[in-house]
Protein backbone atom coordinates (compact mmCIF):
# COMPACT_ATOMS: atom_id res chain seq x y z
CA UNK A 1 0.00 0.00 0.00
CA UNK A 2 2.84 2.38 0.89
CA UNK A 3 4.67 1.57 -2.36
CA UNK A 4 1.58 2.16 -4.50
CA UNK A 5 0.94 5.50 -2.76
CA UNK A 6 4.58 6.53 -3.18
CA UNK A 7 4.59 5.70 -6.89
CA UNK A 8 1.36 7.63 -7.35
CA UNK A 9 2.83 10.68 -5.60
CA UNK A 10 5.94 10.51 -7.77
CA UNK A 11 3.87 10.29 -10.96
CA UNK A 12 1.53 13.10 -9.85
CA UNK A 13 4.40 15.46 -9.04
CA UNK A 14 6.12 14.68 -12.33
CA UNK A 15 2.89 15.50 -14.16
CA UNK A 16 2.64 18.73 -12.14
CA UNK A 17 6.17 19.73 -13.18
CA UNK A 18 5.37 19.30 -16.87
CA UNK A 19 2.02 21.08 -16.45
CA UNK A 20 3.58 24.16 -14.83
CA UNK A 21 6.24 24.22 -17.53
CA UNK A 22 3.57 24.14 -20.25
CA UNK A 23 1.66 26.96 -18.57
CA UNK A 24 4.84 29.03 -18.25
CA UNK A 25 5.62 28.49 -21.93
CA UNK A 26 2.13 29.66 -22.86
CA UNK A 27 2.52 32.77 -20.69
CA UNK A 28 5.93 33.49 -22.25
CA UNK A 29 4.43 33.32 -25.74
CA UNK A 30 1.64 35.68 -24.71
CA UNK A 31 4.13 38.12 -23.18
CA UNK A 32 6.13 38.19 -26.43
CA UNK A 33 3.01 38.91 -28.50
CA UNK A 34 1.80 41.56 -26.06
CA UNK A 35 5.22 43.25 -26.01
CA UNK A 36 4.99 43.58 -29.80
CA UNK A 37 1.53 45.14 -29.53
CA UNK A 38 2.71 47.50 -26.79
CA UNK A 39 5.71 48.67 -28.82
CA UNK A 40 3.45 49.14 -31.84
CA UNK A 41 1.06 51.25 -29.77
CA UNK A 42 3.90 53.39 -28.41
CA UNK A 43 5.13 54.05 -31.95
CA UNK A 44 1.64 54.87 -33.21
CA UNK A 45 1.01 57.13 -30.22
CA UNK A 46 4.23 59.04 -30.86
CA UNK A 47 3.17 59.42 -34.48
CA UNK A 48 -0.16 60.85 -33.36
CA UNK A 49 -2.18 57.97 -34.82
CA UNK A 50 -3.78 56.82 -31.53
CA UNK A 51 -4.40 58.32 -28.13
CA UNK A 52 -2.72 57.36 -24.87
CA UNK A 53 -5.60 55.09 -23.81
CA UNK A 54 -4.52 52.36 -26.22
CA UNK A 55 -0.95 52.55 -24.94
CA UNK A 56 -2.00 52.23 -21.31
CA UNK A 57 -4.42 49.38 -22.06
CA UNK A 58 -1.72 47.42 -23.89
CA UNK A 59 0.71 48.07 -21.02
CA UNK A 60 -1.90 46.92 -18.51
CA UNK A 61 -2.43 43.68 -20.40
CA UNK A 62 1.33 43.10 -20.70
CA UNK A 63 2.09 43.66 -17.02
CA UNK A 64 -0.92 41.62 -15.93
CA UNK A 65 0.40 38.70 -17.95
CA UNK A 66 3.92 39.14 -16.57
CA UNK A 67 2.48 39.01 -13.05
CA UNK A 68 1.49 35.38 -13.62
CA UNK A 69 5.11 34.27 -14.03
CA UNK A 70 6.37 34.43 -10.40
CA UNK A 71 3.52 32.32 -9.01
CA UNK A 72 3.84 29.71 -11.75
CA UNK A 73 7.61 29.55 -11.21
CA UNK A 74 7.07 29.14 -7.49
CA UNK A 75 4.64 26.28 -8.05
CA UNK A 76 7.05 24.71 -10.55
CA UNK A 77 9.97 24.82 -8.12
CA UNK A 78 7.77 23.38 -5.37
CA UNK A 79 6.78 20.46 -7.60
CA UNK A 80 10.42 19.86 -8.62
CA UNK A 81 11.60 19.83 -5.02
CA UNK A 82 8.78 17.54 -3.96
CA UNK A 83 9.61 15.14 -6.79
CA UNK A 84 13.29 15.11 -5.80
CA UNK A 85 12.48 14.34 -2.16
CA UNK A 86 10.10 11.53 -3.16
CA UNK A 87 12.99 10.03 -5.14
CA UNK A 88 15.25 10.29 -2.06
CA UNK A 89 17.24 13.16 -3.58
CA UNK A 90 17.93 16.60 -2.07
CA UNK A 91 15.71 19.51 -3.17
CA UNK A 92 17.03 21.07 -6.35
CA UNK A 93 18.79 17.89 -7.47
CA UNK A 94 16.57 17.52 -10.57
CA UNK A 95 16.99 21.06 -11.96
CA UNK A 96 19.24 20.00 -14.84
CA UNK A 97 17.28 16.86 -15.67
CA UNK A 98 13.90 18.61 -15.72
CA UNK A 99 15.10 21.75 -17.52
CA UNK A 100 14.55 20.37 -21.05
CA UNK A 101 10.89 20.80 -21.89
CA UNK A 102 8.82 17.69 -22.26
CA UNK A 103 5.08 17.64 -23.01
CA UNK A 104 2.53 16.85 -20.35
CA UNK A 105 2.21 13.04 -20.30
CA UNK A 106 -0.82 12.05 -22.34
CA UNK A 107 -2.84 9.08 -21.05
CA UNK A 108 -4.78 6.85 -23.46
CA UNK A 109 -8.18 8.07 -24.56
CA UNK A 110 -9.72 4.82 -23.39
CA UNK A 111 -8.55 2.90 -20.35
CA UNK A 112 -9.01 -0.86 -20.13
CA UNK A 113 -9.40 -1.75 -16.47
CA UNK A 114 -9.72 -5.50 -17.03
CA UNK A 115 -12.00 -7.90 -15.21
CA UNK A 116 -13.20 -6.10 -12.06
CA UNK A 117 -12.44 -8.97 -9.63
CA UNK A 118 -8.93 -9.54 -10.96
CA UNK A 119 -8.26 -5.82 -11.20
CA UNK A 120 -9.36 -5.03 -7.67
CA UNK A 121 -7.22 -7.84 -6.27
CA UNK A 122 -4.17 -5.71 -7.09
CA UNK A 123 -5.20 -3.30 -4.35
CA UNK A 124 -3.31 -3.89 -1.08
CA UNK A 125 -6.39 -3.28 1.08
CA UNK A 126 -8.44 -5.84 -0.86
CA UNK A 127 -5.63 -8.41 -0.77
CA UNK A 128 -5.28 -7.95 3.00
CA UNK A 129 -9.03 -8.36 3.59
CA UNK A 130 -9.08 -11.42 1.33
CA UNK A 131 -6.23 -13.08 3.25
CA UNK A 132 -7.93 -12.35 6.57
CA UNK A 133 -11.17 -13.90 5.31
CA UNK A 134 -9.37 -17.02 4.08
CA UNK A 135 -7.56 -17.40 7.42
CA UNK A 136 -10.78 -16.93 9.41
CA UNK A 137 -12.59 -19.48 7.23
CA UNK A 138 -9.79 -21.99 7.75
CA UNK A 139 -10.05 -21.57 11.53
CA UNK A 140 -13.67 -22.75 11.41
CA UNK A 141 -12.49 -26.01 9.87
CA UNK A 142 -9.78 -26.40 12.50
CA UNK A 143 -12.27 -25.79 15.31
CA UNK A 144 -14.86 -28.17 13.81
CA UNK A 145 -12.28 -30.96 13.47
CA UNK A 146 -11.96 -31.01 17.27
CA UNK A 147 -15.46 -32.57 17.48
CA UNK A 148 -14.30 -35.79 15.84
CA UNK A 149 -12.08 -38.54 17.25
CA UNK A 150 -8.46 -38.74 16.21
CA UNK A 151 -6.75 -42.05 15.42
CA UNK A 152 -3.03 -42.69 15.73
CA UNK A 153 -1.35 -45.99 14.74
CA UNK A 154 2.01 -47.03 16.18
CA UNK A 155 4.15 -50.16 15.92
CA UNK A 156 7.64 -51.64 15.89
CA UNK A 157 9.59 -54.44 14.22
CA UNK A 158 12.61 -56.10 15.89
CA UNK A 159 14.70 -59.23 16.30
CA UNK A 160 14.49 -61.67 19.19
CA UNK A 161 16.66 -64.76 19.66
CA UNK A 162 18.33 -66.72 22.42
CA UNK A 163 21.56 -67.09 20.40
CA UNK A 164 23.44 -64.96 17.90
CA UNK A 165 23.29 -67.78 15.35
CA UNK A 166 19.50 -67.55 15.13
CA UNK A 167 19.27 -63.76 14.64
CA UNK A 168 19.19 -64.03 10.84
CA UNK A 169 16.35 -66.52 10.83
CA UNK A 170 12.82 -65.33 9.91
CA UNK A 171 11.38 -66.84 13.05
CA UNK A 172 13.53 -64.49 15.11
CA UNK A 173 11.65 -61.44 13.88
CA UNK A 174 9.09 -59.82 16.17
CA UNK A 175 6.53 -57.05 15.64
CA UNK A 176 4.07 -55.07 17.70
CA UNK A 177 1.26 -52.83 16.44
CA UNK A 178 -1.26 -50.78 18.33
CA UNK A 179 -3.73 -47.94 17.91
CA UNK A 180 -4.49 -44.88 19.98
CA UNK A 181 -7.85 -43.08 19.90
CA UNK A 182 -8.28 -39.62 21.38
CA UNK A 183 -11.68 -37.96 21.54
CA UNK A 184 -12.46 -34.77 23.43
CA UNK A 185 -16.01 -35.90 23.97
CA UNK A 186 -16.27 -34.25 27.36
CA UNK A 187 -15.06 -30.92 25.85
CA UNK A 188 -17.79 -30.85 23.20
CA UNK A 189 -19.46 -27.81 24.76
CA UNK A 190 -16.26 -25.78 24.73
CA UNK A 191 -15.46 -26.95 21.19
CA UNK A 192 -18.89 -25.90 19.92
CA UNK A 193 -18.45 -22.55 21.62
CA UNK A 194 -15.09 -22.14 19.90
CA UNK A 195 -16.73 -22.96 16.56
CA UNK A 196 -19.26 -20.19 17.20
CA UNK A 197 -16.44 -17.78 18.05
CA UNK A 198 -14.51 -18.68 14.89
CA UNK A 199 -17.70 -18.41 12.82
CA UNK A 200 -18.36 -14.94 14.24
CA UNK A 201 -14.80 -13.92 13.41
CA UNK A 202 -15.23 -15.26 9.90
CA UNK A 203 -18.43 -13.25 9.49
CA UNK A 204 -16.58 -10.13 10.68
CA UNK A 205 -13.77 -10.84 8.21
CA UNK A 206 -16.37 -11.32 5.46
CA UNK A 207 -17.96 -7.97 6.36
CA UNK A 208 -14.54 -6.28 6.22
CA UNK A 209 -13.84 -7.92 2.88
CA UNK A 210 -17.17 -6.79 1.45
CA UNK A 211 -16.52 -3.27 2.77
CA UNK A 212 -13.07 -3.26 1.16
CA UNK A 213 -14.55 -4.37 -2.18
CA UNK A 214 -17.32 -1.76 -2.05
CA UNK A 215 -14.87 0.97 -1.07
CA UNK A 216 -12.55 -0.04 -3.89
CA UNK A 217 -15.41 -0.07 -6.40
CA UNK A 218 -16.50 3.38 -5.26
CA UNK A 219 -12.98 4.77 -5.58
CA UNK A 220 -12.49 3.23 -9.03
CA UNK A 221 -15.89 4.44 -10.26
CA UNK A 222 -15.24 7.99 -9.03
CA UNK A 223 -11.80 7.99 -10.63
CA UNK A 224 -13.22 6.72 -13.93
CA UNK A 225 -15.91 9.40 -13.94
CA UNK A 226 -13.39 12.14 -13.14
CA UNK A 227 -11.04 10.92 -15.87
CA UNK A 228 -13.77 10.70 -18.52
CA UNK A 229 -15.41 14.04 -17.65
CA UNK A 230 -12.10 15.91 -17.66
CA UNK A 231 -11.26 14.44 -21.06
CA UNK A 232 -14.52 15.85 -22.43
CA UNK A 233 -13.81 19.19 -20.78
CA UNK A 234 -10.33 19.25 -22.33
CA UNK A 235 -11.77 18.57 -25.78
CA UNK A 236 -14.19 21.50 -25.43
CA UNK A 237 -11.50 23.81 -24.05
CA UNK A 238 -9.15 22.90 -26.91
CA UNK A 239 -11.82 23.76 -29.49
CA UNK A 240 -12.58 27.02 -27.70
CA UNK A 241 -8.87 27.90 -27.53
CA UNK A 242 -8.47 27.35 -31.27
CA UNK A 243 -11.41 29.64 -31.96
CA UNK A 244 -10.05 32.25 -29.51
CA UNK A 245 -6.63 32.10 -31.18
CA UNK A 246 -8.17 32.79 -34.58
CA UNK A 247 -10.33 35.55 -33.11
CA UNK A 248 -7.26 37.22 -31.58
CA UNK A 249 -5.37 36.97 -34.85
CA UNK A 250 -8.23 38.66 -36.72
CA UNK A 251 -8.59 41.33 -34.02
CA UNK A 252 -4.88 42.22 -34.21
CA UNK A 253 -4.94 42.40 -38.00
CA UNK A 254 -7.99 44.65 -38.00
CA UNK A 255 -6.53 46.84 -35.27
CA UNK A 256 -3.31 47.31 -37.24
CA UNK A 257 -5.43 48.20 -40.25
CA UNK A 258 -7.36 50.75 -38.17
CA UNK A 259 -10.67 48.92 -38.55
CA UNK A 260 -11.32 48.28 -34.82
CA UNK A 261 -10.27 49.95 -31.59
CA UNK A 262 -7.88 48.41 -29.08
CA UNK A 263 -10.71 47.27 -26.79
CA UNK A 264 -11.51 44.53 -29.31
CA UNK A 265 -7.92 43.32 -29.18
CA UNK A 266 -7.93 43.52 -25.39
CA UNK A 267 -11.04 41.36 -25.09
CA UNK A 268 -9.65 38.82 -27.55
CA UNK A 269 -6.34 38.72 -25.65
CA UNK A 270 -8.09 38.05 -22.35
CA UNK A 271 -10.22 35.26 -23.80
CA UNK A 272 -7.33 33.54 -25.55
CA UNK A 273 -4.96 33.82 -22.60
CA UNK A 274 -7.53 32.39 -20.20
CA UNK A 275 -8.41 29.50 -22.48
CA UNK A 276 -4.78 28.71 -23.24
CA UNK A 277 -4.00 28.43 -19.54
CA UNK A 278 -7.13 26.36 -18.93
CA UNK A 279 -6.14 23.92 -21.67
CA UNK A 280 -2.68 23.37 -20.15
CA UNK A 281 -4.17 22.98 -16.67
CA UNK A 282 -6.84 20.58 -17.96
CA UNK A 283 -4.21 18.43 -19.68
CA UNK A 284 -2.45 18.15 -16.35
CA UNK A 285 -5.72 17.31 -14.61
CA UNK A 286 -6.49 14.56 -17.13
CA UNK A 287 -3.09 13.01 -16.46
CA UNK A 288 -3.51 13.38 -12.69
CA UNK A 289 -6.95 11.74 -12.84
CA UNK A 290 -5.45 8.93 -14.91
CA UNK A 291 -2.79 8.38 -12.22
CA UNK A 292 -5.42 8.41 -9.47
CA UNK A 293 -7.46 5.88 -11.44
CA UNK A 294 -4.55 3.48 -11.66
CA UNK A 295 -3.79 4.05 -8.00
CA UNK A 296 -7.39 3.04 -7.26
CA UNK A 297 -6.81 -0.06 -9.39
CA UNK A 298 -3.66 -0.94 -7.44
CA UNK A 299 -1.04 0.63 -9.72
CA UNK A 300 0.24 -0.06 -13.20
CA UNK A 301 0.59 3.31 -14.95
CA UNK A 302 3.44 3.84 -17.43
CA UNK A 303 4.83 7.16 -16.22
CA UNK A 304 7.39 5.52 -13.96
CA UNK A 305 9.74 4.70 -16.86
CA UNK A 306 10.03 8.39 -17.72
CA UNK A 307 10.60 9.33 -14.08
CA UNK A 308 13.13 6.51 -13.67
CA UNK A 309 15.19 7.87 -16.56
CA UNK A 310 15.31 11.32 -14.94
CA UNK A 311 16.26 9.78 -11.59
CA UNK A 312 19.10 7.75 -13.12
CA UNK A 313 20.53 10.84 -14.80
CA UNK A 314 20.47 12.70 -11.49
CA UNK A 315 22.18 9.78 -9.74
CA UNK A 316 25.03 9.83 -12.28
CA UNK A 317 26.08 13.34 -11.23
Amino acid sequence: DVLVSLMAEVALNYANVRTYQARLDAVAANIKAQEDIYQLNVSRYKAGLIDELDVQQSLYMLENTRAQVPQLKRDLETAKNRLAVLLALPPGALEKELAPRSPIPVPPVQVAVGIPADTLRRRPDVRKAERELAAATAQIGVATAELYPKFRLSGSIGLESLSARDLLEWVSRTWKFGGVISWKIFDAGAIRQNIKVQTARQEQALARYEAAILGALEEVENALVSFAKEQRRLASLSSAAQAASRSLELARDRYKAGLVDFTTVLDAERAFQSLQDQVAASRGTVTSNFIRLYKALGGGWGLMDEVKEIYEKAEEK
